[in-house]
């Protein structure tokens, strides 16, 4: 059989990496000054975001030489240079930087896998809340709590330690949910179309990755995004979620693909596989 490179991958590493790029993001959080600036397109950027490209990128590049990085914070190279990765990093250092900036903690560290286009591996670190959500393919998809703690004492089982997503759900209706930053009117639409097919709908607000979460969880059974993302927003969520037994599609319901020439992601839906969670 041929060689698998994630098989050299150690997902304790990814974690370690995360978090220690976690503690970089607090420690700007926690400040009086995060140095606020806007990028050319207008998105925010702190030096919280840089501080966790810095950690992530030279880990990565120290624990993985060979395999090559693509980071929101990082150096964007050609498609005629990308295109010929066979495996690849994609890194968002800090998604939901709006959410930072409001300080209301619904911010994370992504780091993803990618293998011809598919995300084979996904670290989501919630800093705030010190959880770590984790898949690999062919593993499964985890949360840890208390992520630090458990790493520190007991790194040899932390995933012993970890949920295995998704998790019973004791709920009524359908949950689904947006951003609270982007609330488009194509999902506006979405949620009514929705409305006519089932008895209660609700709608489950939350920041950055932490939606793809939500839906890994089983707290939420859709989301809808109908507005621009980039790869490195979805790529570790994406993985998490498909280990959780859901799926993630562009809106046509054909596979969600990275390291396209243009990195903005098409319109997309995640779900969850009903099968999975038990909803009272």
């Amino acid at each position: 059989m041929p060689h698998k490179k994630e098989d050299e991958i150690n997902l304790l590493n990814l974690i370690r990496i995360a978090t220690n790029a976690g503690t970089e993001i607090l420690g700007v959080y926690d400040s009086e000054d995060i140095a606020l600036e806007t990028k050319a397109d207008d998105s925010p950027l702190t030096l919280a975001d840089k501080k966790s490209h810095e950690v992530i990128a030279a880990s990565l590049q120290k624990e993985y030489p060979t395999i090559p990085l693509l980071s929101e914070e990082g150096t964007h190279l050609p498609y005629q240079e990308r295109k010929e990765w066979a495996y690849f990093w994609v890194v968002d250092p800090l998604d939901g930087t709006k959410e930072f900036v409001k300080r209301n903690g619904e911010f994370t560290v992504n780091i993803a896998l990618v293998h011809k286009n598919v995300p084979l591996i996904g670290v989501i670190y919630v800093p705030v809340w010190d959880t770590v959500y984790f898949a690999k393919k062919g593993l499964g998809a985890y949360k840890l709590e208390n992520c630090k703690e458990v790493l520190a004492k007991e790194a040899g089982s932390f995933q012993e330690k970890a949920e295995k997503l998704p998790l019973a759900q004791e709920r009524k209706g359908l949950n689904v949910v947006a951003s609270r930053s982007h609330m488009s009117e194509d999902t506006k639409q979405f949620v009514k179309e929705l409305e006519k097919e089932a008895e209660e709908v609700n709608i489950v607000s939350a920041g950055s990755s932490l939606k793809f979460c939500l839906v890994a969880e089983g707290k939420a059974d859709v989301y809808p995004r109908f507005a621009p993302t980039m790869e490195w927003d979805t790529a570790a969520g994406h993985a998490i979620v498909e280990e959780a037994g859901g799926k993630v599609t562009k809106q046509d319901g054909t596979p969600l693909l990275y390291n396209k020439e243009e990195l903005v992601n098409p319109w997309f839906v995640v779900e969850r596989t009903k099968e999975k969670v038990v909803v009272k």
